[in-house]
């Protein structure tokens, strides 16, 4: 009976047939960073595929489902998500431990600050140096008076030729950066940049394009767009926009003057799921999901960004409706992942 209580005994991962030791309840990103391999990671909770591995022998338990962000062939080659994986048994994993994104820290001060909702302010930051990264992608940010403590946002502007870089800060109750940004002054402060991160980047294609956004998630598919738009991209585009109120929309100048530059069909919808009919509000209603459907013709290649709920439940819609899995490209924010 007492062999019950007995401590799990630590397995052994072969990542690309070297041996490490993975601890009970570890997962295999957890350990192979513990003992200094550089194996590819990003956002740790799940949501960017960055950490993506080929399991070619033994068990793991998954923490969250891979099917959001692995294609269907993925899995069927036995790919998982190694920070969202824990072996239950000796493992091998294959990895191309070269994947790894180029990161820098560079310093920065900030030189704006915008309320743009009543809970998401603009922090503009003017880097010592040009960070070079890809539309879409995100940072790990720190201000001054939190030390090292840092969240991580994604870049609300493609990159700039003058080294300025804007984060969209969405205020979280018990956020310490998120309650800074939105409550104080902050410019003049002194931060730290620390990127780029993450896989979420608008891939060449000729398809037409659909953009589903929630609350800050904005932000990713405004540098996409406006980086798009500035090669003159001719793709098709819908922009789906969901937000609570009416008061909880924003960036639409910025949205107007990419639509009047962009050298296709531009089509906005913005999507209010609190607003009712006497607000006045003249535009859709519901869920941003109740609307893509009829968005879906012509096989669209689709990037979704912001809550988890909201991007695991519009994943759903559009596989259902026929988009394929490797055209689905998301970013989930979590409370770890650009919103504290």
């Amino acid at each position: 009976m007492f062999s019950l209580f007995k401590r799990r005994a630590p397995v052994t991962a072969h990542v690309n047939g070297a041996p490490l030791s993975v601890e009970p309840g570890e997962t295999l990103l957890q350990a192979a960073l513990r003992n200094g391999v550089a194996f590819p990671h990003s956002c740790r909770v799940g949501g960017c595929a960055t950490c993506k591995c080929r399991l070619t022998s033994g068990r793991v338990k998954e923490l969250t489902q891979a099917g959001y962000v692995l294609s269907e062939e993925e899995l069927d080659q036995g790919f998982i998500l190694a920070c969202q994986s824990v072996p239950t048994s000796d493992i091998a994993v294959e990895v191309d431990l070269g994947a790894m994104p180029a990161q820098r820290r560079v310093a920065g001060r900030v030189i704006g600050q915008e309320r743009l909702t009543h809970d998401i302010t603009a922090l503009r930051i003017q880097l010592s140096e040009s960070l070079h990264y890809k539309a879409g992608q995100f940072a790990n940010l720190s201000l001054a008076p939190l030390g090292d403590h840092a969240r991580s946002y994604s870049f609300a502007t493609d990159v700039q030729p003058d080294a300025q870089v804007q984060f969209f800060v969405r205020k979280v109750p018990g956020g310490a950066l998120s309650s800074l940004v939105n409550e104080g002054s902050l410019v003049g402060t002194e931060a730290v940049v620390e990127g780029p991160l993450g896989e979420f980047w608008l891939r060449p294609a000729d398809a037409p394009l659909l953009f589903i956004a929630g609350g800050s998630g904005l932000a990713p598919i405004l540098a996409m767009l406006r980086e798009a738009a500035r090669s003159e991209c001719a793709r098709p585009v819908t922009l789906l926009f969901g937000a609570r109120q009416e008061r909880d929309l924003y960036g639409l100048e910025d949205i107007q003057d990419i639509a009047r530059h962009w050298q296709g069909r531009f089509d906005f919808l913005p999507v209010l799921s609190g607003q009712t009919d006497a607000d006045g509000w003249q535009g859709e209603r519901g869920m941003v999901g109740d609307h893509i459907a009829r968005h879906v013709a012509g096989g669209p290649h689709t990037y979704l960004c912001g809550p988890p709920v909201m991007v695991d439940a519009c994943t759903a819609i559009l596989t259902q409706s026929g988009v394929a899995r490797e055209h689905i490209f998301a970013d989930r924010f979590t409370t770890i992942r650009g919103q504290q």
